[in-house]
């Protein structure tokens, strides 16, 4: 069971970090972390409980082994639940992804024509945090790091809107540096 246990964390982490079941993207350190737990739960709490049962089935079956089939059959289970669940959430990913590049481009076309000289080199390293599913503040490095050029955009309607945000703080100090629903630095 515990070789199962190894291989199914390390592949159920990849499945949780790139198939999300529910909500965004996920990195995989965290990934592999709820993993773990996961699969330990379920070590914990079907590998004696179905080991009893598979004991039922056939009283000659050594305790342990029973309990250590059942655990890798309950691992295994997992396993099979995060695909298909993922499989099922990843049309919702891949409109969350084409929204989010949906922002990130109308708000470099937006910067490309109203934001200053300064901050045109930083475009193509937009620096995204999303607020809500269709609100996203983008913002473009200048030469403060202090001091990014934001805009927020929309993208619930058939155009993305964009507005600019007075703020110019850096999303990673309004948000804070670990939140999950920024991204490129």
């Amino acid at each position: 069971m515990w070789p199962a246990f190894a291989l199914l964390t390390v592949v159920d982490a990849v499945v949780l970090a790139r198939l999300p079941f529910v909500g965004g993207r996920a990195n995989l350190v965290g990934s592999f972390l709820l993993a773990g737990f996961l699969n330990l739960a379920v070590v914990a709490v079907l590998a004696r409980a179905g080991g009893a049962l598979l004991r039922r089935r056939w009283p000659t079956l050594p305790r342990e082994i029973a309990a250590d089939r059942a655990g890798a059959a309950g691992m295994a289970a997992l396993t099979v639940f995060l695909v298909v669940g993922g499989m099922a959430h990843r049309p919702a990913i891949v409109a969350n992804d084409g929204a989010r590049a949906s922002a990130i481009a109308a708000a470099q076309r937006f910067a490309g024509h109203q934001a200053p000289a300064a901050y045109l080199p930083g475009l193509h390293g937009a620096r995204t945090w999303q607020q809500s599913d269709d609100l996203f503040r983008v913002c473009f490095p200048g030469p403060d790091p202090r001091r990014d050029w934001c805009v927020f955009v929309r993208t619930d309607e058939a155009a993305p809107i964009v507005r600019r945000d007075p703020d110019q703080r850096p999303n990673a100090t309004i948000a804070g540096p670990d939140n999950p629903g920024r991204s490129g630095g």
